[in-house]
């Protein structure tokens, strides 16, 4: 049977065997046209995802297109080809056209358009992207009897996205989900005095305005204090009016420095009264649906300067025969959910902050220090609640199987990763000393035995080291340092981990919902610029269905040449993000297959939804998760994922900013430093002895003319064929700091290499193309 020309207005029904009119897909344009049944063409895909975000999933589409069997299997063959063009891009679970806002976005409430109706932007866009993309907020429809909540300027809102139908508009329209954040009438800036009394207000963000302070409403504030401030009056004429409210201090100290971080994000700081009061009505647990646990030798080991402790580990032979040379790993985490129950104060106020944030000086919690640092942690010789979980390995580090339990502990001690590394190594001091034998060594002969089942897993080794800010008393950087990795460290990691994935396949087991931490693999283009670069250094990554140990093997291959950190750094860019999701793809980084996030419910909201999720599918008593909260499982991991990413900037800037204030007065003075960012602007130059970076401009690289090669992450002299590359030591001058902005500029000292053999000859290919020193964008960097 002949097939109808893709394109004409004919379908084939196979059921029924008849042709008749072609039919556009629900919610499709009017004039899209398709075969039923059979993949459209890339065009009528990507206009489809273009004016149907919220069904942008693959299952959508072929439901849409009406897919099944192998043109599925063809449909993720066109997608995937798309995905490798550029064209599409993933978002969470759905596909998304590059550039568009993703169907749940957090958004800004920004101003109002000429009918007064409210616009908003997305909270966090990437400067590469250019301008953010406004929203048109759309009202409640009387129709529909739509109840959705009330929001106003300066608001952050969780917002459902749509694509606008009015072209004349904003590109898109949104429904409101949640109001995150009311708006504040407090803003943040430094205050600069002026002759003849009262002052200016310099904004700390970018596109910030100055406001007039007059000399009546100071309130003390001198030249350079960080104050919060509120617009007292507005005139027609001339600089808005403000009114300081509070000085939080010089603009010289890191405490002012993380304040200008908080405000910039919108991260709450101050938990409401409400919020305070049931804190602190809060009662000690009981041993209702408990098991007394408190002869169990279970111990703390955290960083020395640790306020809360949320895990306790223990360790023991498994005395069963059928399991010889076997351990049971004991992972007792605090019992929040006894506390924070679904829809109580604290609960809302915990969801709006999502986790806690971490500053070289200050902590902001998640929940109030009645609740982290007292009743919630696990402090030494005082009965705490937790839930616990107890991991069978065999002598191989496979796992035999585990166990969840509600119960009361007491610690048996409190120690520091330093602490319990130096007694297992040799120097036990007074308080590891009676517990070196019992205690320590047990847990190190486990976590012996689960590296085992670690090293066979291979999950991604980056070698990324974590710098530390060490501040002066009077809150300046006195130093950078790299804390050493103990084993100790990676002993807490791998049993946290296991914890993890029992928390998930117990919850799968159950047929319980609940929210993964999940870890796409990297996508196909990215593949495809980290498999160029590689190329470049004689180094192949292979193709097809890639696992963490194919890129394991290249760090190997790496280890210990010049080019070791650099393709570390590539390695990592090349990875997709890791975020909360109801749907489980598995985590490609660890290399599992279910992962949870249940052992740090003090300072993630995630795992408290997950300690809900198990109280209630184990019938451990009371504090389990509400079907009114599983039905909302989509979005909260919508927010946490955004709030995740909002505390990852806030602590990056801080740092940023700490050490730019650090080398404002060392203008002019020379750094060694290696390039770590390569872009068409320039060069983005990072001082190992910092923990920062700052921008060397194209423009004052010299009289060449520099060629900008992505898949080699270089720029190369057109004439001389000299250049800089990703990785390459040099030496620069400090030629501008800017403290509020973080920001560094440096000069260029050291000249550039003859760059290798590859990078030339694109170079040469490149000859009349157009002028490639543009501005650049600061390359994105993660973490794990």
């Amino acid at each position: 049977m002949k097939r109808e020309p893709r394109g004409r207005n004919t379908f084939k029904d196979k059921r029924s065997g008849k042709s008749g009119r072609a039919e556009a897909s629900a919610g499709s344009a009017e004039d899209m046209v398709i075969i039923h049944g059979e993949v459209p063409p890339r065009d009528v895909i990507l206009r489809f995802i273009a004016e149907n975000p919220q069904k942008a999933s693959k299952r959508e589409i072929a439901k849409a297109f009406g897919l099944k069997g192998e043109h599925r299997v063809e449909l993720k063959e066109v997608l995937r080809s798309l995905e490798e063009d550029g064209l599409l891009q993933k978002s969470r679970k759905s596909l998304i056209r590059p550039g568009a806002l993703p169907p749940v976005t957090v958004l800004d409430i920004t101003t109002r358009d000429k009918d007064g109706e409210l616009i908003g932007r997305p909270a966090e866009w990437p400067e590469e992207a250019g301008v953010a993309p406004a929203v048109a907020i759309r009202q409640s429809s009387s129709a529909r009897r739509e109840k959705t909540p009330t929001a106003g300027l300066g608001d952050r809102v969780l917002a459902k996205i749509f694509p606008a139908k009015d072209r004349a508009g904003p590109a898109y329209t949104a429904r409101i989900i949640k109001v995150i954040d009311k708006r504040k009438t407090a803003q943040l800036g430094v205050f600069r005095e002026t002759p003849g009394g009262g002052g200016r207000l310099m904004p700390i963000e970018k596109r910030g305005e100055e406001l007039v302070v007059d000399p009546d409403f100071t309130e003390g504030a001198k030249d350079g204090d960080l104050v919060e401030v509120e617009v007292a009056r507005i005139g027609r004429f001339g600089l808005a009016r403000a009114k300081v409210l509070s000085i939080v201090g010089s603009v010289a100290s890191e405490k002012a420095i993380s304040m200008i971080a908080i405000h910039a994000h919108g991260i709450p700081y101050i938990f409401p009264p409400a919020v305070i009061a049931e804190a602190e009505a809060a009662k000690p647990a009981t041993m209702a649906h408990r098991e007394d646990w408190r002869h169990v030798p279970l111990i703390t080991i955290d960083p020395a300067d640790a306020k809360d402790h949320d895990d306790a580990v223990y360790a023991e032979m498994d005395p069963s025969p059928d399991n010889p040379g076997g351990v049971i790993v004991t992972v007792a985490i605090a019992d929040v959910s006894l506390y924070v129950r679904t829809g109580s104060a604290l609960d809302r106020e915990a969801l709006k902050r999502g986790n806690s944030v971490y500053f070289p000086d200050r902590v902001v919690p998640m929940l109030p220090e009645r609740i982290s640092n007292d009743l919630c942690s696990l402090r030494e010789g005082v009965d705490r609640p937790a839930l616990a979980v107890r991991l069978v390995f065999s002598k191989e580090g496979r796992k035999a199987g585990h166990t969840f339990h509600r119960i009361m502990m007491k610690s048996a001690a409190k120690l520091s990763y330093q602490q319990a590394q130096a007694a297992v190594d040799g120097n036990p001091d007074d308080k590891t000393g009676p517990l070196l034998e019992p205690i320590l060594r047990p847990l190190w002969h486990a976590y012996e035995v689960m590296t085992l089942g670690r090293d066979r897993r291979q999950p991604l080794e980056l070698d990324m080291p974590e710098r530390k800010i060490l501040l002066q008393d009077d809150g300046t950087v006195d130093r950078v340092v790299v804390p050493p990795r103990l084993d100790a460290h990676k002993l807490i990691e791998e049993m946290m981990i296991q914890a993890n994935v029992a928390a998930a396949e117990t919850l799968e087991k159950k047929r319980q919902v609940l929210i993964y931490r999940i870890h796409d693999a990297p996508s196909l283009a990215k593949q495809e610029v980290l498999r160029e670069f590689l190329g470049t250094l004689g180094l192949s990554l292979a193709r097809g269905n890639l696992r963490s140990n194919s890129f394991n093997s290249v760090l190997a291959r790496a280890l210990g040449t010049p080019h070791q950190i650099m393709v570390n750094e590539m390695v990592l860019r090349s990875q997709s993000q890791a975020i909360y999701s109801p749907e489980n793809i598995g985590h490609f980084g660890l290399n599992l297959l279910k992962y949870a996030h249940f052992t740090s419910p003090i300072r993630r909201y995630a795992d408290l939804i997950v300690h809900r999720a198990l109280v209630g599918s184990l019938g451990l008593g009371e504090g389990g998760i509400t079907p009114e909260e599983e039905a909302q499982l989509d979005d909260i991991a919508a927010e946490i994922s955004t709030f995740e990413r909002r505390a990852m900037a806030a602590e990056r800037e801080t740092v940023d900013r700490l050490v730019a204030h650090h080398l404002a007065g060392r203008i002019g003075e020379e750094f060694d430093g290696r390039i770590g960012g390569v872009t068409k602007a320039g060069l983005f130059v990072a001082l190992p002895d910092y923990g920062a970076d700052g921008f060397v401009p194209v423009s004052t690289l010299g009289t060449d003319y520099f060629v900008y090669d992505e898949a080699h992450q270089a720029l190369t002299g057109e004439k001389t064929g000299l250049g800089y590359q990703l990785g390459d030591s040099v030496k620069v001058k400090l030629a501008e700091a800017v403290p509020l902005a973080g920001a560094l500029r440096f000069e260029m000292l050291s000249e550039g290499r003859k760059m290798p053999t590859g990078v030339r000859s694109f170079h040469k290919a490149s000859r009349g193309a157009k002028d490639r020193r543009q501005p650049g964008t600061r390359p994105p960097r993660s973490r794990r």
